[in-house]
């Protein structure tokens, strides 16, 4: 098997690959970096020593950063499902959807995440308020840019949807949207029930007791 995939199953940005990947039944075997697989961390390390995750492996070649994953997959191993449309705007409402998500939701929620791991009560209320305020901010606009839209940017499930659904679940753990933002809220379920997304999510599952900010009893 030529592609191999390193990361977590709890991981957010692992999880936006794994949709990708699931979406187009693409075969590929995963390498969980844990402390049980010390030959998965040097072999990723090896070929990409900044250390993230995760990276996609085809033979040799090391392919990094989600988007750029998930646009190699749909150059060299296309599936029936195209997560980035043919035409060039099309495409580039897609990339800014998925930067969006990436940016002005999951950074805000990593932020928190990194204030809480550090035991300091004080730090970890400081960042879980800012990520609060961010992720507001991000709702409000969103809640406006889904009317008629039934994914991220339109009808047709894209990179952007791949983005959205780990960004928004962690999200909602951290910040609950609320019912101020029922589109929001109705999209968020939608991408739980993709099968794709679903799995993803059921792949995790063992892994909750990690979040620091404690994982809500549901989803």
């Amino acid at each position: 098997m030529s592609l191999a995939l390193y990361g977590h199953p709890f991981s957010s940005y692992t999880q936006k690959v794994l949709i990708a990947l699931y979406e187009n039944d693409t075969p590929f075997q995963f390498r969980n970096l844990g402390p049980d697989t010390p030959e998965h961390a040097a072999e990723w390390l090896r070929h990409w020593p900044l250390g993230k995750f995760p990276l996609l492996l085809d033979g040799e070649r090391a392919v990094v950063e989600t988007s750029i994953i998930i646009e190699y997959l749909q150059l060299q191993h296309a599936g029936p499902v195209s997560l980035l449309p043919a035409d060039a705007m099309q495409a580039l409402d897609v990339r800014f959807m998925d930067r969006f998500f990436d940016l002005h939701v999951m950074s805000p929620v990593q932020h928190a995440v990194a204030m809480a791991l550090t035991g300091d009560p004080g730090k970890a209320e400081d960042g879980r308020a800012q990520a609060r305020q961010k992720l507001e901010l991000a709702y409000a606009w969103l809640e406006t840019q889904l009317p008629d839209r039934y994914w991220a940017c339109g009808a047709q499930f894209s990179l952007a949807d791949c983005a959205a659904a780990p960004s928004l679940f962690y999200a909602d753990w951290t910040h609950p949207i609320s019912d101020a933002h029922p589109l929001l809220r109705g999209y968020r379920a939608r991408l739980l029930a993709r099968p794709s997304f679903a799995r993803a999510v059921d792949e995790a599952r063992p892994y909750r007791v990690l979040f620091p900010l404690g994982a809500p009893d549901r989803d």
